[in-house]
């Protein structure tokens, strides 16, 4: 009986000490402090931040910058080496109104100098001495003395016409062409000859109008 009265003692005791009975074990270890391994499960890393990618924003405009300098310095150089070169120099190339004034030139003096009849040899070289100069026109005052009397003597006609005529070199006041001629030679009583020409001409400009210096036949 005394350990009953001593056991309900107790028990009594511990309501009033807000305990309960057979729960002071749990309790305890319920209010014991985390362990280390414990704290170190619970706890999970922070997530590292994510590295930034580095820029290439600037680097790839700066090298865009580049190459169109470079390509824009590539081009200049070019033109000057087109501008340098000789075929840049050739008018015939660029100067229309040049280009078609000195074929114009040409062609009608060839038909007047290269052209004469039996009764009019004088009016031909009369055309020689204003359309001709330099090496051409002596070349043509030392044969057509020939030329002249041998028209009258066979009654001979020639009538020259530039079928075509092209410059290919015109620099300045100085001027390269090539022609191509049809001849048709004429004598009385007989049939007319006709016979292609090819000429490698050059003139030059002088008071405004262009003067063959030089005929060669090729």
């Amino acid at each position: 009986m005394s350990g009953t009265v001593e056991e309900t003692q107790e028990a009594e005791a511990a309501q009033e000490a807000g305990e309960s009975p057979g729960t002071g074990v749990l309790q305890a270890a319920e209010e014991s402090p985390e362990t280390p391994e414990t704290l170190k499960s619970s706890e999970t890393p922070a997530e590292a931040p994510a590295a930034r990618p580095r820029g290439r924003g600037p680097l790839v405009v700066a090298v865009a910058v580049l190459l169109l300098v470079l390509g824009g310095a590539g081009l200049l150089f070019r033109a000057h080496q087109l501008r340098s070169t000789p075929a840049a120099a050739n008018q015939a190339l660029t100067d229309t109104e040049a280009t078609a004034q000195v074929t114009g030139d040409v062609s009608d003096a060839l038909g007047k100098v290269l052209s004469y009849t039996p009764q009019a040899t004088g009016v031909t070289e009369q055309a020689a001495r204003e359309l001709l100069a330099g090496k051409a026109a002596r070349q043509y005052g030392a044969l057509f003395g020939q030329v002249g009397k041998r028209a009258q003597e066979q009654k001979l006609t020639l009538t020259t016409q530039v079928v075509r005529a092209g410059v290919t070199r015109l620099t300045g006041s100085e001027a390269h062409l090539l022609v191509f001629l049809d001849q048709t030679a004429q004598r009385k009583g007989k049939p007319a000859e006709v016979v292609a020409a090819q000429l490698s001409v050059t003139a030059e400009l002088r008071g405004g109008n262009w003067l063959i210096t030089d005929i060669t036949a090729r």
